[in-house]
C-alpha cells in the first residue's frame, strides 16, 4: 500500500488588520518598487479613506494583498482597487483571482456605484471590468488602462474621499 502524498497547505484569504500594514507595504514595495509613488493611481490612494483590504496568508506569512479605497466619481461613491500584489514565488497560484473576487464580493455589500482601477483589460476583463474612457484621473494615465466594474459606465473626475468614507463604502 502506498501512502498518498500530503497536499501543500492552501493560502487563506483574510480581511487585512492594522497589524498587517507593515507586511502589506513590504509586499507592495517588493512587487512595484519605489516607482509606484509616482503613479497617478497613488494620488487617489494618498488621501482616500481605506474601505477594505484583503490578504492571502500561508503559514502565517502574507503572500498577497489588495486594498479598496473610497473615492468619488463625479459625485457618486465608488471604490478604487489597488494595488494588488502577490509574492513572486506564488504568482502562478491564482491568488490574484481570489483577491479580486473578494473585492467584488465586498463591493456588492456596499452602496457604491462600482469599482475603478488602472490595470490590464486582458486580466481584469474576466471579472467583468470594462474600459472607462470618460473617467478623468487626477493626473496623467494611459486612458486605455482605466477600467470599471459596475452597472453604469461612469463619467467625470475621480477624486479621493478624504473626510472619512463616503456613504455606504
Amino acid at each position: 500500500m502506498t501512502a498518498t502524498p500530503a497536499l501543500p497547505p492552501l493560502p487563506r484569504i483574510d480581511v487585512e488588520t492594522p497589524a498587517d500594514a507593515g507586511a502589506v507595504e513590504a509586499l507592495v514595495l517588493a512587487a512595484f518598487g519605489p516607482g509606484r509613488f509616482a503613479k497617478t493611481a497613488e494620488r487617489l490612494r494618498e488621501t482616500a479613506g481605506l474601505s477594505a483590504g484583503f490578504v492571502a496568508r500561508l503559514d502565517g506569512r502574507i503572500i498577497g494583498s489588495v486594498r479598496l479605497w473610497a473615492i468619488w466619481i463625479d459625485g457618486a461613491p465608488a471604490l478604487f482597487l489597488g494595488p494588488i500584489a502577490v509574492a513572486f514565488e506564488h504568482r502562478s497560484a491564482a491568488l490574484g483571482t481570489e483577491l479580486v473576487s473578494r473585492c467584488l464580493d465586498h463591493a456588492r455589500t456596499k452602496d457604491v456605484a462600482g469599482i475603478l482601477l488602472v490595470g490590464d483589460l486582458p486580466y481584469f476583463g474576466r471579472f467583468g471590468f470594462v474600459p472607462a474612457p470618460e473617467v478623468r484621473m487626477p493626473g496623467p494615465v494611459d486612458q486605455r488602462r482605466v477600467l470599471w466594474w459596475g452597472d453604469d459606465l461612469p463619467r467625470g473626475p475621480a477624486s479621493p474621499f478624504d473626510r472619512g468614507l463616503p456613504p455606504g463604502a
